[in-house]
């Protein structure tokens, strides 16, 4: 088959299976502080299984992550994007956060390290 036949095999069969719906974007953001107890100990008890875990390959994840706790909620430590999800937090206290946006919008927003179990179990709702 030459190229020329081979891109038009392609497009043909590109077209016959319709339009692309665009997966959608789903991030993770966990608010934490250098200095937060509570944040070392989700660290050190859940981010290892979770960075190798299926769900973290399907999202985006971002970590909010200052020196100090009382810190992070400040809009320099968040990335420009992210200023519209920091607008969205009802409640700009408390650390670890674990955050789930879809699509620009805040769909779960738990605090606490007791609080990832939840966390897990809404992200699982939204990616399957």
């Amino acid at each position: 088959m030459n190229r020329r036949a081979f891109l038009v095999a392609g497009l043909l069969a590109s077209m016959a299976l319709g339009p692309v719906q665009a997966a959608s974007e789903v991030k993770v953001i966990y608010v934490g502080g250098a200095d937060c107890r509570p944040c070392s100990n989700w660290k050190n008890q859940y981010k290892t299984a979770w960075l190798a875990s299926p769900e973290f390959k399907k999202v985006t994840w971002v970590e909010v992550d200052p020196p100090k706790l009382k810190e992070a909620y400040q809009e320099r430590h968040w990335p420009g994007d992210l200023k519209p999800i920091l607008d969205q937090l009802p409640r700009k206290t408390g650390t670890p956060r674990f955050v789930i946006v879809q699509d620009g919008k805040v769909v779960s927003n738990e605090f606490g390290t007791n609080k990832w179990t939840q966390t897990m179990t809404d992200l699982r709702k939204i990616l399957h």
